[in-house]
């Protein structure tokens, strides 16, 4: 049975945790990292360490998709030939349909070059290792709502997060004013706001989206 048309698709692939995977060719080391990740500056932050921790390497490439939609990409050939190490990382990360993951190769020259064709099969090859090793997991889009309700619409209020199985933190109940936050993923936010709405909760904030804690 197919999904109506207007579902929202909050669910997405990622790693796992941390991998390494290496190749080797013709006395070229390729070390790969995989990484789980969550924005552009914990990329930053990565790959940064690394150069520093593996100085002596000839090349640092790296590629990276983010996000629930898979919209912000990058794929860096790091002096090595265009397209010949970005691209095939990039390329490892969307054959297994991956967001929030970041990988990065390390390169030790050899002394023997390699072509284009080595390349790519050399980051390629490195890459799927790193990425096999890693795992992957589901991840769920959606993100934390501010209710607040008078003390007289509790027990309504509460039936809509037991209902929906909502997770919820920062609690104030008081005899006049409560609040509180609940986490919603993406697909249940609509369902989410017209049942608190009917219930007399009063939705504070406009939310962003995120990863499910």
């Amino acid at each position: 049975m197919s999904a109506p048309e207007n579902t929202i698709k909050d669910s997405y692939k990622s790693i796992h945790g941390p991998a390494e995977g290496l190749f080797k060719d013709n006395g070229s080391r390729f070390i790969s990292f995989a990484f789980p990740v969550e924005s552009e500056e914990e990329v930053k932050d990565i790959v940064s360490g690394l150069k520093k921790k593996y100085h002596d390497a000839r090349h640092h490439c790296y590629a990276y998709r983010l996000g629930y939609l898979g919209d912000k990409f990058r794929a860096n050939d790091d002096g090595e030939p265009s397209s010949s190490a970005g691209r095939p990382i990039l390329g490892q990360i969307d054959s297994r349909g991956l967001s929030d993951t970041l990988v990065v190769v390390v390169r030790y020259f050899g002394g023997i070059k390699l072509g284009i064709p080595g390349l790519i099969r050399a980051y390629k090859t490195s890459t799927a290792e790193a990425l096999d090793k890693a795992g992957t997991m589901e991840k769920i889009a959606g993100s934390w709502h501010s209710v607040q309700f008078g003390y007289d619409k509790m027990n309504g209020v509460m039936k809509v997060l037991k209902d929906m199985d909502l997770r919820q933190k920062d609690q104030r109940f008081d005899n006049v004013m409560c609040s509180l936050r609940a986490w919603v993923r993406l697909s249940a936010q609509e369902d989410f706001l017209k049942r608190m709405t009917d219930a007399g909760g009063t939705i504070s904030d406009e939310p962003t989206i995120l990863e499910e804690p």
